[in-house]
């Protein structure tokens, strides 16, 4: 079992190792570098959940690549079919053209799938990243009904090309830029920070209710849309999960009035919430679902699956020079047969439900958590200004520079969390599929002691030692 407790002093030294591939960064790459800025390290090494930096110093991965790294840094099964396929001559770049690899990967995922929904199944292979297959979802769409415009929500997120980026929520990445087109924001359930001001149960039936009736509406201004476009949970938008009543009335909404929906799951799938596909929890059947991340086995990969009644497109209506990518469909393949075959999927939701609740209990001395929420080991934390009046649901605002804070603790103590959220005071939490229990406890406490000391609190009796010692259960009575 790979250590999870190695705690080693940041260095702070000019000359440390990897200093100098940093100061190269920062004077050649863009300004819109993002997670080169949050984490100033230079991994050498990774296994599993564990990344080395050029100093020594190791770090629990809570990232994994946005979600990519179903299985964690170079997982065995992951590196065995791509040496398997590098071994064999495969080529490794041949556009569209049929593939003994390519069909292997097209098998595995259409056997992951909802049975509904993939026995009338059609797969696009797109560009590498899922914002591609956005947009190619989006085309699709407005190919097969003629319409333009989309359906979107507040808080979604989807990618940063231009169509993408329309049906994006975030105002700040949006502003500097033409629009991408017509697109009708809807609200989104977020109950913790509800767009109607009532939260709990009453806000998703006010949303489903609003979105009927606007469509509904000769006077509402929305133009018959070409798709609606939402993700089951939202990730950059928070860890916001979608209730699964609401979903169903999306799904009731559009089908009775002839709308395409695509459910975004390029986040939340292969595992990620406690099923294999988010839509399963709901039991929805979208007519498309965008995929990308962990389908390619941590290599790039993005398609599209859609119901074949919406296949007219003409040949060459979207491409993508490597949507051919052979290594990534080789290591896509093993991924997806590998974690439906060990229990991935279950283990996902245990360990998740084990964390939440560990997460939730230190509300109480930890006041600054405003909500911990997700599903599966998609988890959010929110960071809130505990001094301040609670608004009408019970929140109080949201605390982004104590996020940042927490964010720098967190990666002095050997963790890697990332932030978003509407005003990026949600730690978010993404770690490979293949956790143990002592990783995940190491979380819990080193995410507790890091709010902790940025809150600059006192936490009653809690300390982080009184964590790591005394009897120690298995989550659900497994340790991987």
């Amino acid at each position: 079992m790979e250590s999870a407790v190695t705690l080693t002093a940041p260095s702070t030294e000019s000359t440390a190792p990897g200093s100098a591939i940093l100061r190269r960064q920062r004077v050649r790459e863009s300004a819109a570098r993002t997670y080169a800025r949050s984490f100033p390290i230079v991994p050498v090494r990774a296994h599993g959940m564990t990344v080395e930096g050029a100093d020594g110093r190791r770090y629990l991965d809570c990232l994994a690549g946005a979600g990519t790294l179903a299985l964690g840094h170079n997982h065995p099964v992951v590196l065995g079919a791509i040496r398997r396929t590098l071994d064999s001559g495969a080529p490794l770049h041949l556009l569209d053209l049929a593939t003994a690899e390519k069909d292997d990967f097209t098998t595995a995922l259409l056997e992951s799938l909802p049975a509904e929904f993939a026995a009338r199944a059609r797969v696009h292979f797109c560009g590498p990243a899922g914002t591609d297959a956005v947009e190619a979802a989006l085309k699709l769409m407005q190919t097969a009904t003629g319409r333009r415009s989309a359906l979107a929500f507040t808080g979604g997120y989807h990618g940063m090309t231009a169509g993408a980026l329309a049906v994006t929520g975030n105002v700040a990445v949006k502003e500097p830029l033409p629009t991408g087109g017509e697109v009708v924001r809807l609200p989104y359930p977020y109950a913790y920070r509800c767009p109607f001001g009532v939260g709990g149960e009453a806000a998703h039936r006010l949303a489903a209710v609003y979105t009927e009736r606007l469509l509904d509406d000769p006077a509402g201004g929305v133009v018959r849309p070409a798709a609606m476009i939402l993700e089951a949970v939202q990730g950059e938008g928070g860890v916001v999960p979608a209730p699964d009543d609401w979903l169903r009335e999306m799904r009731r909404i559009t089908a009775e009035r002839g709308i395409p929906l695509i459910v975004d799951e390029v986040q939340t799938g292969v595992g990620r919430t406690g099923a294999m596909w988010a839509v399963e929890h709901s039991g929805i059947v979208p007519d498309a679902m965008v995929l990308s991340k962990a389908i390619g086995g941590s290599l790039p990969l993005a398609v599209v699956v859609y119901r074949e009644e919406f296949d007219g497109w003409r040949p060459g209506a979207h491409t993508g020079t490597f949507r051919g990518n052979t290594l990534a469909m080789a290591a896509g393949a093993a991924t997806l047969r590998y974690v439906a075959a060990n229990g991935l999927v279950a283990r996902a939701e245990q360990v998740g439900r084990f964390l939440a609740a560990e997460l939730t209990a230190l509300q109480s001395r930890l006041p600054v958590i405003g909500e911990v929420r997700g599903r599966g080991l998609m988890l959010g934390v929110e960071l809130v200004d505990a001094t301040a009046e609670p608004d009408a649901c019970g929140a109080r605002p949201a605390d982004p520079a104590l996020a940042l804070r927490v964010r720098e603790a967190c990666l002095a103590r050997g963790l890697i969390v990332e932030l978003g959220g509407r005003h990026d005071a949600v730690l978010r939490l993404l770690p490979p599929l293949t956790i143990t229990d002592e990783q995940a406890r190491a979380v819990v406490d080193r995410l507790a002691d890091a709010i902790a000391a940025a809150a600059e609190r006192t936490t009653g009796d809690y300390t982080a030692g009184d964590r790591t010692t005394g009897d120690r259960t298995t989550i659900a009575g497994v340790t991987r």
